[in-house]
């Protein structure tokens, strides 16, 4: 009986869906589908995980390795190029060759590299090591969330699934800030690798049994020039926007890079308009809900990331608090989230998505507006910590709102490319954001004029985009049926 079940859940077919409930009867998810959930989500909130955990911990690694003040930046870089260049090809070559096999594959060479890391002996094997948990990345995040949205059918129940996803995702990042600084100050800088490692040991493990193959039914050949001109330009220009956040964008390698990711981008277009079997559909990118959905996710991501960046300085710098004292406060932050995550399917269902998206934007950026009365009084911290949750829930809000609204009457057999377009956007996002705002609060000279100049922009920007992605999305004509 047992070899038949396995049997049955490993063949090579799209992954079977729940029933979707009733109109108006509660979401119920049976044990196979709380355990899916649970390997899928697990897997994105080890990768969110990564994107903040060693931040805290870079000096002393600097100091232990080896690395200088300068080199610093690549442990970031390292992880942030492959996981956000090799995005898209992977998403699609899931669609293609079987989104369970290279979920499978990124999770077993994730766990691989972080334990590479974790024993690292010097720069080289250290760097190594996070450039391998990046191409390790772009295989399981793009996959995973194919294989969520094709098991979980439109509605209520991938409402639910992708609430709790980007519950966890939002909350990964800050519960990283937090872990990062009490792992380093206790037993030092490896165990913040090595906790990355037993994610991937606890979940790979679980995955085979419970994870359905899905992919395209019928084989059409890969898209190379599309993948290679993609890739590259991605590469390039996430490596650009990196090294600017260190460095400026004055650097002629920066100049460089930048120049050559608009080109190969742009080489990208016209390839994807001239081949029979595209990375890419560009009829996709002309749908309105993936064009201002992808829009609202990427700036929602990109402004996030710079207000924690921005507020990380305020809190360290101006109220000179300790790095521990600042990963308690962004520690309610985060609680505040995975709090409201509870409710956000509720909202979802009585708004629709296209609605949620568009009130998440604007609540957010009022929120980060909130942040403007902040001073050198010590007093600043608690306006400082409720405004920040409040962002952070509508950060949350509009992560799954935007998820819902671009996979949302996609067929199953470009979930991948769907997928692959909104984990793109929330890569891209993370990555642009401090680049582009964060240089204004570390070059001027009085860091809490700095810090008000970035909150500003910032919550002009979200505010703007909440008003554009309105009209060009419309009336959300599913908030009745949700």
């Amino acid at each position: 009986m047992t070899q038949h079940l396995d049997k049955e859940l490993t063949r090579d077919e799209p992954s079977p869906r729940p029933t979707p409930p009733a109109a108006g009867a509660p979401v119920i998810l049976s044990r196979r589908d709380r355990l899916v959930l649970f390997v899928l989500c697990a897997a994105q909130f080890m990768i969110a995980l990564d994107f903040s955990v060693l931040n805290v911990a870079l000096p002393r690694l600097g100091t232990d390795l080896g690395l200088g003040q300068a080199e610093l930046q690549w442990a970031v870089t390292a992880f942030a190029l492959p996981s956000g260049g090799f995005l898209l090809l992977f998403g699609r070559m899931g669609d293609l060759y079987g989104r369970r096999k290279l979920f499978l594959a990124g999770l077993a060479l994730f766990g691989a590299a972080s334990v590479l890391t974790t024993f690292a002996w010097d720069p080289a094997s250290f760097l190594a090591g996070r450039a391998l948990q990046g191409v390790g990345a772009a295989a399981i995040v793009p996959t995973g969330m194919s294989l969520l949205t094709t098991t979980f059918p439109e509605g209520p129940l991938r409402d639910r699934a992708l609430g709790i996803n980007g519950t966890l995702l939002s909350l990964g990042f800050t519960v990283g800030m937090v872990l990062g600084g009490v792992l380093t100050d206790t037993l030092g800088w490896r165990s913040t690798m090595a906790l990355l490692a037993l994610f991937a040991v606890v979940v790979l493990p679980l995955a085979p049994s419970l994870l359905s193959e899905s992919r395209r039914p019928e084989r059409p050949r890969l898209d190379v020039p599309g993948a290679v001109t993609v890739t590259g330009g991605l590469l390039a220009v996430i490596y650009a926007l990196s090294t600017a956040a260190d460095r400026g964008f004055g650097g002629t390698d920066v100049i460089v890079a930048l120049v050559a990711g608009v080109v190969l981008l742009a080489a990208f277009a016209v390839v994807e308009s001239r081949t029979a079997e595209p990375l890419i559909s560009l009829p996709m990118l002309k749908r309105r809900t993936v064009a201002w959905g992808n829009l609202g996710g990427l700036v929602t991501f990109a402004m996030m990331s710079t207000v924690v960046f921005a507020m990380t300085l305020y809190f360290q710098e101006v109220l000179e608090l300790s790095a521990f004292q600042t990963g308690l406060v962004f520690g309610f932050q985060g609680t505040a989230a995975a709090v409201s995550g509870a409710f956000v399917p509720k909202v979802l269902g009585r708004l629709g998505a296209r609605s949620t998206l568009v009130a998440s934007l604007v609540v957010q950026g009022l929120s980060v507006a909130g942040l403007l009365v902040i001073g050198t009084e010590s007093w600043s911290v608690w306006p400082a910590a409720l405004c920040l949750a409040l962002a952070c829930v509508c950060n949350l809000g509009a992560i799954v709102a935007y998820g819902l609204t671009v996979t949302s009457g996609v067929p199953d057999e470009e979930q991948g490319l769907a997928t692959g377009l909104v984990t793109s956007t929330q890569q891209v996002g993370i990555t642009v954001g401090i680049p582009l705002l964060g240089v204004v609060a570390t070059t001027t000279t009085d860091r809490l004029s700095g810090v008000h100049t970035v909150l500003a922009i910032d919550a002009a920007i979200v505010l703007l985009t909440a008003g554009l992605v309105a009209v060009g999305l419309g009336r959300d004509r599913t908030a009745a049926a949700g």
